[in-house]
């Protein structure tokens, strides 16, 4: 990895929504019920306002690139909402796909997931790395590459559905860094790997 001489990587962090069972979407990739108040959005705003970059695979992007470019221009958007739109607009993001063309709204298209890309983007300057989707999270997983979880774990057992976690034959052994109890019955569970502070 090299001699950093003592300064902090940026940590790549996985900030997912979960069911009680596990599951990050319904079987038909329903996220109706994600309970998403004002109260978790300021939250989630305020986590990633402060990351120096969105790493998504493509459907996590196309899927947030059809709604988020225009949000804060619908009168009915909440204030969290407005907010989002800006902070998902400006930041840097990397999108990791073999057959997406090109990107807009501040993105790089990145064709293969590279070790040793990654260690540079960690050892670059700036806020940690937003990880979103469950298989690039799953790839970056594979290759050891993930510093902290934080899992947002809903009220509702979805009974199937798309799990987080896929099989491995990892253990990955993990601390408790922050709990938090949202108004809406949605948990805040933050681990890290051990020797990641902060």
């Amino acid at each position: 990895m090299g001699d950093f001489e003592g300064t902090a990587m940026r940590k790549i962090v996985v900030q997912m929504s979960v069911s009680l069972d596990g599951f990050f979407e319904g079987p038909n990739g329903e996220l109706d019920w994600h309970l998403v108040d004002d109260e978790l959005h300021r939250h989630f705003n305020e986590q990633l306002s402060r990351m120096g970059a969105f790493l998504n695979g493509r459907v996590m992007y196309e899927l947030m690139a059809e709604f988020w470019p225009t949000a804060d221009k619908d009168p009915s958007s909440s204030e969290p909402v407005v907010e989002f739109a800006r902070i998902w607009r400006d930041m840097p993001k990397i999108v990791y796909s073999k057959t997406l063309e090109r990107a807009d709204w501040n993105a790089t298209v990145v064709r293969e997931l590279v070790v040793e890309e990654i260690l540079d983007l960690k050892a670059q300057p700036g806020g940690d790395l937003a990880l979103g989707g469950a298989d690039l999270a799953a790839a970056f997983m594979r290759h050891d590459l993930i510093d902290e979880f934080r899992l947002y774990v809903h009220p509702i057992v979805l009974g199937q559905g798309r799990p987080l976690f896929q099989a491995s034959d990892a253990r990955v052994d993990l601390r408790l860094a922050e709990t938090r109890t949202f108004g809406n019955g949605v948990v805040l569970l933050r681990y890290q790997r051990p020797g990641n502070a902060g």
